[in-house]
């Protein structure tokens, strides 16, 4: 039976090609894969893609992988796993109020941070220090190896051969990586990117699709927002300093004016969704004053305008600006935050130099013909390594090999 009778057999099941905005990513004319396979009978190709994302070993590790705090410091701070649901809700809904396809932005929104280290951003600035002789190491670069390579689930290929789309939008997450000659936009374009790219281009010097920006700015929302409540869970940030802040502040001020005996918790918690609620509104707003502004008319209009489509209102942008600059300096920079990030870096570090020094200190499967690689190979397969580890693998193995590890809680 081929694949057009399955479908025929199965009847008008409804299963995702619905109707679209034309400037809307269509799975039904998905640029396809890599390695070309049938078409499923009950799923579009990005619906394919987002749960080939879900059930893959990557993705079940961001569970124990830090967002801002280290996994271990208490069950209800966010990791890498939580907060990439909550992007995907998020990526959803502005797909959603665009007509874009929702399976690509969720899938997008999924996938984009597999490529992260344990310990959060502290790991990356370690292995990109000690990465730098062989090109430095980005996260969203290890993204794409992790599902064009590492996974190694199907019988076929390696990775999990998603789409041209969703790939386009894991490796564009912050716009286009090079002008139209191929030069980096930001320094020079991560090897594994324009490796890759050689064989199925990804058209480096565009944008993303709509759905795929959606994805990146549900990012930046769901993060100001979320990092807001775990650091005062923390107790590194106060209602009170944060009414100092022009967004959070301005919702602060509506919710104890409405609910003058509220307690500090729920208060909290009223500032969360009213400022998500807050930023997809205006995105959704803003977004479509872009759209009637450059009218695109198909997917790659998207992907060819001067700009980003998906954006935040000016006003929403210089708030959205100045919150960050808070969390930056009132939590990502906490004295107690730096203390343990410092003891993070120092375990990725040596992590690495004992794995480099000895590929035979990792297991099976990672060590194999590594003692006579040249040193760039070998120095990637140990970033592979170390970048797959959750935070807990990773203490795990550092007090497995030295006799002190450092105390992160």
């Amino acid at each position: 039976m081929d694949e057009r009778q399955g479908k025929d057999a199965l009847g008008d099941i409804g299963f995702g090609y619905r109707p679209r905005a034309v400037y809307a990513s269509d799975p039904a004319r998905s640029r396809g894969r890599l390695f070309d396979e049938p078409e499923s009978p009950t799923r579009t190709p990005f619906q394919r893609d987002r749960d080939r994302i879900i059930h893959s070993t990557a993705f079940r590790r961001l569970k124990h992988k830090t967002q801002v705090f280290v996994a271990h410091e208490g069950d209800h701070y966010r990791t890498r796993l939580t907060h990439s649901i909550e992007v995907a809700q998020i990526a959803r809904a502005l797909a959603r109020a665009l007509r874009g396809d929702e399976d690509l932005a969720e899938a997008v929104a999924l996938v984009h941070d597999f490529g992260h280290t344990p310990f959060g951003h502290t790991g990356e600035d370690a292995l990109n220090e000690k990465m730098a002789a062989w090109g430095g190491f980005d996260h969203n670069a290890q993204s794409l190896r992790v599902v064009t390579r590492l996974e190694r689930r199907y019988a076929e290929f390696d990775g999990l051969n998603l789409t041209w789309e969703t790939l386009e939008g894991l490796v564009k997450h912050n716009g286009p990586l090079t002008d139209a000659i191929g030069k980096g936009l930001k320094g020079p374009v991560p090897q594994a990117i324009r490796d890759y790219s050689e064989l199925h281009d990804l058209e480096l010097d565009r944008f993303a699709g709509i759905e795929a920006q959606c994805a990146a700015i549900a990012d930046d929302i769901a993060y100001n927002t979320h990092d807001i409540d775990d650091g005062l869970r923390a107790g590194l940030l106060t209602l009170d300093m944060l009414t100092e802040v022009g967004l959070p502040g301005s919702i602060l001020n509506g919710v104890r004016a409405r609910y003058p005996q509220l307690d500090d918790v729920r208060t909290g918690h009223e500032l969360m969704r009213r400022q998500i609620t807050l930023m997809v509104e205006d995105v959704i707003a803003s977004t479509a004053a872009n759209i009637e502004r450059l009218k695109p008319d198909s997917a790659d209009a998207v992907r060819t305008a001067d700009e980003t489509m998906v954006t935040f209102s000016v006003g929403m942008a210089a708030a959205e600006k100045e919150l960050k600059a808070f969390l930056y300096k009132h939590l990502y920079r906490h004295p107690e935050v730096m203390r343990v990030r410092a003891d993070a870096e120092r375990i990725v570090r040596e992590l690495f130099d004992v794995y480099f020094a000895d590929p035979r200190a990792m297991p099976d499967g990672w060590r194999e013909g590594l003692d006579r690689a040249e040193d760039r190979i070998k120095a990637r397969s140990v970033a592979d390594f170390l970048a797959g580890m959750t935070d807990t693998y990773a203490l795990k193995e550092h007090r497995r090999l030295f006799d002190h590890t450092p105390d992160l809680s």
